[in-house]
């Protein structure tokens, strides 16, 4: 064992290793047998690709560079393809990012567009296709700009000719919904074809807020007619609906070794199963995301089994053929498991996963997700409803270095302001040929997640290995207002937004410098998007921290708040601050844009030039209230890149600035690292 002081140890993971390995697969669905999926390619400028997996296990990406299956329906996208087979082969329907329209493809062809291209502000996106190849249309959600602001747009259901007679034609698309809500998700139709069912909803709230679900009768000329209000409202976040054709038979493989427990209930008071096609969805009327059939709780607990609808597409639960369910639940983390709605007995698949992402796809009793653990990146998993047994089946994780250098996670929880808890993950400094002198304590960096409602996942990123493996220790903080740990929980944010996320992040610092685990004079706080916000503000509200890095932060509250972000989140501050007329004193108060002046410690600014979430202007308004005041400092601005980053060449120098700011902070010697310039 050699020993050397933290934050000089060598390590295998460099930053071109760790920006090669960014990314993990989304959107995951069948092709007839076939399981196709997208996955990031970070060194093709960043762009994503369809995946295809044969059934000889084969993997192949079936568009070249620079095709790009990539949405951006409320700029952070949401399914983006759709695929059947018919008698001469696949046929996929996918979204390009660099137009936004949607493009037919055929295997051994080239795309060719079915809708067209829109000159008005930005132009015409789509989102969710699914294909109804008897009605030789794609039903997806429509986002038509009417205007050159980011809020001039609506959102209606759309049928898409499959003969391409709307590439050139927009008045040849089929709008099914009149457009009488600002939002909304891509249709599910019964098993019967009778019925239509997709979520709504209205400025000022998100989608975790409140939401409904609507349902209409599908007519025999392919039109939506009777649409009306099912569940849901102002109060009550349904994350995700769909439908079931009732039928029994339990769970085949329960008792197997699997995890089971059934302290769900009947979907009918006398136990007698519904008749016809049930209405499934995710509510969290009881204080968490639980799933209902038809309007009855099938398995009510304590967890999530739905979360934040930042993509149109997301998917917790799948019916299955059978009758049961696939879910993907948990509180903090996320398994994968079989629910059978009858009884409400949930049975977990086993195997080496930590984390399942909101995406399932299931033909028969096949169920394909992708998963991840702390030893392992995310991979293609699927899952035999029939056996129980799991296996990954694509982007297979693969050790590109020792995993002896992996960090170890700790899951803690912490005792914040109020004695309320906060969960966090912490990551110690690890290395298997180095230790430290005994008397060193670590530096650590308090990461804190985007969002804000969102959460940090417990898996392996190399991002995090890349500085555990150095020396510093990393914590990642599921601060109030995150989710996965219920409504109450997701809430301690209301109107507190630059307090609690700032005091828990802070308490979790304090904290580990009390107990002896970190130095309390190598103090960091990094954060992206949201947790930008989260460490500007705390840089400019709190002692704690000796220096920061901020990439792609939210600055300035009330530039945010009138006309400096796109639609969807143009009114999120309503509820993480207050409504901008009623309270303006407090949008000064937070804003760190407003208090550059408190920054006394060196910081990091990181950011896309592309951004239109987090705009660029707010870190140039923000630095020019710094100038002159000798704080040292360093602004990467990057071409190309938009709200959060995609290109190899950009997380490889971003992770290297940051590194270099928290050597010359903390005094440290990490070996083969350039220098970051600091200016005052």
């Amino acid at each position: 064992m050699q020993i050397l002081p933290y934050g000089s140890w060598p390590s295998p993971i460099d930053a071109r290793l760790a920006a090669t390995h960014d990314g993990r697969p989304e959107y995951v669905g069948f092709v007839g047998d076939e399981v196709w999926w997208t996955a990031p390619r970070p060194t093709e400028d960043g762009r994503r690709t369809l995946v295809r997996r044969r059934a000889d296990g084969t993997e192949e990406s079936v568009l070249p560079p620079p095709w790009n299956v990539r949405s951006r329906v409320v700029e952070y996208g949401g399914q983006p393809w759709t695929g059947a087979v018919r008698e001469n082969g696949p046929l996929v329907v996918f979204t390009h990012f660099a137009d936004q329209r949607l493009y037919a493809y055929e295997p051994g062809g080239e795309p060719r567009p079915l809708t067209p291209v829109s000159s008005v502000g930005g132009g015409l996106r789509w989102a969710e296709p699914q294909l109804l190849l008897g009605r030789g249309e794609v039903w997806c959600v429509l986002e038509e700009f009417t205007g050159d602001a980011p809020t001039d747009v609506r959102r209606v259901l759309a049928a898409v000719p499959l003969d391409g007679s709307a590439a050139e034609d927009r008045a040849a698309v089929r709008e099914l919904t009149a457009g009488r809500h600002r939002f909304v998700t891509g249709a599910r139709l019964s098993p019967d074809g009778r019925r239509a069912a997709w979520l709504a909803w209205d400025h000022p709230r998100m989608p975790w807020d409140g939401t409904e679900v609507l349902v209409a009768d599908v007519t025999p000329d392919g039109t939506l007619g009777g649409a009306r209000v099912v569940a849901g409202g102002p109060e009550e976040s349904i994350a995700q609906v769909d439908w079931q054709r009732s039928r029994g038979g339990g769970i085949p493989f329960a008792g197997d070794g699997m995890q089971s427990s059934g302290d769900g209930m009947r979907s009918t008071g006398d136990g007698t199963p519904p008749a016809g096609d049930c209405l499934l969805y995710t509510s969290d009327r009881s204080g968490w995301w639980n799933l209902y059939r038809d309007h009855q709780p099938v398995c009510p607990r304590d967890e999530e089994f739905g979360g934040a609808l930042w993509k149109l597409g997301h998917r917790w639960f799948a019916p299955l053929d059978n009758g049961l369910v696939a879910v993907v639940h948990g509180k903090g983390a996320t398994a994968l498991g079989i629910l059978d709605p009858e009884t409400g007995e949930l049975v977990d698949a086993a195997g080496p996963w930590t984390e399942f992402a909101s995406t399932l796809a299931v033909q028969g009793e096949r169920v394909v997700t992708v998963a991840a653990s702390p030893r392992s990146a995310y991979e293609v998993v699927e899952l035999d409803a029939r056996t129980g047994r799991a296996r990954v089946i694509g982007a297979a994780h693969d050790d590109a270095v020792d995993p002896a250098f992996y960090p170890e996670p700790q899951i803690r929880t912490f005792d914040g302001p109020d004695g309320r808890e906060i969960h966090a993950h912490v990551y110690p400094p690890h290395h298997p040929g180095c230790a430290a002198p005994g008397h060193e304590l670590p530096p650590y960096v308090v990461w804190a997640h985007g969002g804000p409602t969102d959460r940090a996942p417990l898996v392996l990123d190399l991002e995090i290995a890349y500085f555990t493996s150095r020396g510093i220790g990393v914590a990642e903080v599921n601060y109030g207002g995150s989710t996965g740990y219920g409504r109450e929980y997701r809430g301690r944010l209301r109107e507190q937004w630059g307090v609690v996320d700032v005091e828990d992040c802070a308490a979790v610092a304090r904290t580990l410098a009390d107990e002896g685990t970190a130095d309390r004079d190598r103090l960091a706080i990094r954060g992206g998007s949201a947790g930008g916000w989260t460490a500007a503000a705390s840089l400019a509200g709190t002692d704690v921290y000796a220096c920061g890095t901020i990439r792609y932060p939210v600055l300035d509250l009330v530039g945010w708040a009138t006309g400096g972000t796109h639609d969807l989140e143009s009114r999120y501050l309503d509820t993480l601050v207050g409504p901008l007329a009623e309270v303006p004193a407090r949008y000064a108060e937070r804003s760190p844009l407003e208090h550059a002046d408190r920054i006394a410690v060196p910081f990091l600014l990181l950011q896309g030039l592309d951004d239109v979430i987090c705009p660029p202007a707010q870190c140039e308004r923000f630095l020019a209230r710094l100038a002159g005041r000798g704080v040292p400092h360093a602004y990467l601005a990057f071409e190309g890149e938009g709200h959060g980053f995609r290109r190899a060449g950009t997380t490889v120098r971003a992770l290297e600035a940051e590194l270099s700011l928290y050597a010359q902070v903390f005094g440290l010697r990490p070996p083969g690292i350039p220098t970051l310039e600091l200016t005052q």
